[in-house]
């Protein structure tokens, strides 16, 4: 009977995290593809990128500019945080454990992989309702490889789409700024 009590605590904590939008950056917690908790509170003071990716979609590429940044600016309390999604075109099919294999053996990803997540619609991750709730940017993510900068006090500080490119003079000089 104790287990079946379990069941259903997790079963509807499972639930109600559809319906919570987190009321800041920094009340985010997720499981990554290495099964390790990210805590988004350890992002305080710190510039972070999040990045929806997929693993079979032609901005797929990006992965390797994106672990460029996030190497080139890692020593400065640059995080990037990439949170894969079968949400558009069914284009991350794979398993949890096979989209962070992925990621590490094809493209060197050395940054966190979130365990996949829905970005899109009523069935959207907390994370993804508090970026789509924030004043100016509150249009749902349109394809793979959107990318949010957070600033070091928790907000939105640049959105960016599918075609900007990670090394982008618009995306490096925004973290550059922001980083000092």
């Amino acid at each position: 009977m104790k287990k079946n009590y379990s069941y259903l605590l997790t079963f509807l904590l499972f639930l109600f995290s559809f319906t919570i939008k987190a009321e800041s950056f920094y009340q985010n917690k997720y499981i990554d593809t290495n099964k390790k908790q990210i805590d988004f509170s350890a992002f305080k003071g710190k510039v972070v990128m999040v990045v929806n990716i997929a693993t079979r979609c032609g901005y797929t590429g990006q992965l390797d500019d994106i672990e460029k940044l996030y190497l080139k600016y890692q020593s400065q309390n640059f995080k990037v945080i990439g949170f894969p999604s079968n949400d558009f075109g069914e284009q991350t099919p794979e398993s949890n454990e096979e989209v962070g294999k992925f990621c590490r053996l094809k493209y060197g990803a050395t940054f966190p992989i979130i365990e996949k997540q829905n970005v899109l619609g009523t069935k959207k991750t907390s994370l993804y309702k508090w970026l789509n709730s924030q004043a100016g940017f509150e249009n749902e993510v349109k394809w793979n490889f959107e990318k949010f900068i957070i600033g070091k006090d928790g907000k939105i500080i640049g959105r960016f789409l599918s075609q900007v490119e990670p090394l982008d003079n618009s995306i490096t000089s925004l973290i550059e700024k922001n980083l000092k």
